[in-house]
């Protein structure tokens, strides 16, 4: 609330001062916000800071402060005068910040950022554990036709703009942001070969083009996330390792790892043969249920959240209503604030 109510203040009265667009206050209801924040900021134990007004216009108005203070002809001088009263307060506010944030990722997943394996488009890759001491993988067969993210994962988590920067660096060097951002989506978007996962790609990525769009969270397809090891002498196993993946993977500013599943039939039941009709039908597998919910409990404890989609509620009409509804929800709760 402290955060919230700062950045209001520093917003609408540096607003007020230049240009007057987008403020949500007036004259009414500023001392009302200003008394919030003084409550919320002496509860926190922290010095609320000194307004010499309490208002935009009046007497008592940060008009008539400006006029009175050689502030009249520059915008610059009433930005500096709005940053001296709730500068020192932002920055109070920055070590309890980063304390919850802290707090709040103990009980995230344990261990390193190492590398992300993603987005197969044709033979799924081969892998081996090349290094058990310094838990190196390495694909063996169909390299190419997987993406690998190794660069560091920046501290508030793998935005949009650092994958196409990525992307640029390691596939485009030559091409502008916006064109690079183009060929790597229409790269990700081929690994996917489902309509409801399709779907939800779809209606995420669309909140790139968007202002700010580039600094969410890229929504990673199809990752690696397990590998259960052979020997590369192991007979049929041709050193291949078991592979496990998740549909999608958010890794959200506040260092939450997010795994979106989108489950079709495929997850509990098995396809009967085929009737008069050509039609296929399943039969319910108790086993393959048990695995999944299993799965779902192991990722959890290991500190990810997970959300799952079942493929035919999105298939329906209002699916794409409901992943945009969905993704606004899940981005308020993880995107980081910032003053």
């Amino acid at each position: 609330m402290a955060i919230a109510l700062t950045r209001l203040l520093h917003n609408d009265f540096v607003s007020y001062g230049t240009d007057g667009k987008g403020r949500h206050l007036n004259d009414e209801n500023v001392p009302i916000v200003i008394k919030a924040h003084r409550a919320v900021l002496e509860r926190l134990a922290l010095n609320p800071p000194a307004w010499p007004f309490r208002t935009f216009d009046g007497p008592r108005g940060f008009g008539t402060y400006w006029r009175d203070n050689d502030m009249r002809n520059s915008w610059q001088a009433r930005r500096d005068c709005i940053e001296q009263i709730l500068g020192p307060t932002r920055d109070a506010l920055e070590e309890p910040q980063e304390l919850e944030y802290e707090r709040r990722f103990t009980n995230g997943p344990s261990g390193s950022f190492k590398n992300l394996i993603f987005a197969a488009d044709g033979a799924k890759p081969q892998i081996v554990l090349r290094d058990a001491v310094n838990n190196d993988v390495e694909i063996v067969r169909h390299a190419d036709t997987c993406l690998v993210f190794t660069d560091p994962l920046p501290p508030q988590g793998l935005a949009w703009r650092q994958m196409v920067a990525w992307w640029r660096k390691s596939h485009q060097p030559d091409v502008d942001e916006k064109a690079a951002a183009d060929a790597l989506y229409r790269r990700l978007y081929r690994s996917l070969d489902s309509p409801p996962e399709q779907l939800l790609m779809i209606t995420y990525c669309a909140r790139y083009a968007k202002e700010g769009g580039f600094d969410l969270p890229a929504l990673i397809p199809q990752v690696y996330l397990r590998y259960a090891p052979y020997t590369r002498k192991s007979g049929k196993q041709s050193g291949a390792l078991y592979r496990q993946r998740m549909d999608f993977l958010l890794l959200a500013p506040d260092r939450s790892r997010i795994v979106i599943e989108v489950g079709g039939v495929q997850h509990y039941g098995r396809p009967n043969p085929p009737d008069d009709t050509c039609r296929v039908t399943h039969t319910a597998v108790p086993q393959l249920y048990a695995e999944m919910v299993a799965e779902d409990r192991r990722l959890r404890l290991a500190g990810y959240e997970i959300y799952r989609f079942g493929g035919r509620e999105l298939t329906e009409p209002g699916g794409k209503q409901l992943l945009e509804d969905f993704f606004t929800e899940l981005l308020t709760r993880h995107m980081k604030p910032t003053l």
